[in-house]
């Protein structure tokens, strides 16, 4: 059997990676081995997160042979370089970090890097929803808003690893909408978690109100600001994707993310979203919900990190 992949997702808050087995082949049941996580030290700079990381792929790897490391990383990611371009406040410093090079010297084995949501699109195309389909859009919906488009099994990464940001399209319901990225009108402002939360409370939602749960919880209880506000809200993410429904034209598109868990209102008004944007000719494109789970991103980053090796 050949030896494993030792995947890493680096995140905001957290760190995960496991051994993966399998990842090779799309007709695969991918098999993860020794799975673990830790806390993210995201205020301490660089030099500390990649410490960290380095330590949780020790603890996964001890006594174990492993081909290549993938990591999938918060940020844009010069893949072909290994080194971060663009990053958010998020995690301290991020911006113009090499990656690779430190793993793959402490490590001895290649090393690829990938951005979280490219390689959470490609796990959920070779071992999701986008299983034996030639193309995949996916959306994802939960603290911000990204996406990946993945063409015959590869993740389109774009000129400059920038590829699926997906929540700065602007819409019309985020007009004068603050974004994260520092723009005005751009979706993520308005439809993701955060920004429904605060859609929300403009509308007069009551106090108790200030995160997901709370929002979910009034929105079941009944009509009023906070059922209208996921109307809204989906209606806009609903747009976004009618309008790359005309754009990328994907066999299939895949929803994951804490939002979507919502489901209800918020869904259906995505429906119509998608219907008031979509040319009749892609109208019809399956939207459906991702099935790889929690761990795709790991299947991504152990997938990529094979690719590479054969190439």
């Amino acid at each position: 059997m050949p030896d494993p992949v030792l995947a890493l997702d680096l995140g905001g808050t957290k760190i995960r990676g496991a051994l993966v087995h399998g990842a090779g082949s799309p007709d695969a049941a991918p098999r993860l081995e020794g799975l673990a996580e830790s806390p993210t030290p995201a205020a301490d700079g660089p030099e500390a997160i990649l410490a960290a990381v380095a330590a949780l792929a020790e603890r996964i790897g001890v006594g174990t042979r492993v081909r290549a490391m993938g990591l999938s990383s918060a940020g844009v990611i010069d893949s072909g370089g290994g080194r971060v371009t663009h990053a958010t406040a998020s995690l301290t410093g991020w911006a113009g970090t090499d990656v690779r090079s430190p793993l793959a010297e402490r490590f001895g084995v290649p090393v690829s890097v990938l951005g979280d949501v490219h390689a959470h699109g490609l796990g959920e195309a070779r071992f999701g929803t986008g299983r034996h389909h030639s193309s995949l859009l996916l959306v994802a919906v939960g603290t911000g808003i990204g996406g990946c488009h993945v063409l015959d099994g590869r993740t389109v990464l774009g000129a400059r690893g920038a590829a699926g940001h997906v929540g700065h399209v602007p819409v019309p319901e985020a007009e004068g909408v603050p974004c994260p990225c520092g723009r005005i009108g751009h979706l993520e402002g308005l439809a993701s978690g955060p920004g429904i939360v605060q859609l929300a409370r403009r509308l007069g939602a009551h106090g108790s109100v200030r995160d997901g749960p709370s929002l979910a919880a009034a929105a079941a209880a009944g009509p009023g600001p906070a059922r209208e506000a996921y109307r809204i809200a989906g209606l806009a993410t609903g747009r976004m994707i009618g309008g790359l429904l005309n754009v990328l034209d994907p066999e299939v598109v895949a929803l994951t993310g804490g939002v979507t868990e919502v489901g209800g209102h918020w869904r259906e008004a995505v429906s119509r979203g998608i219907a008031l944007e979509a040319m009749d000719v892609v109208a019809d494109t399956p939207v459906l919900t991702a099935t790889a789970g929690g761990h795709a991103a790991l299947l991504g980053a152990a997938a990529r990190a094979l690719d590479v090796l054969s190439t």
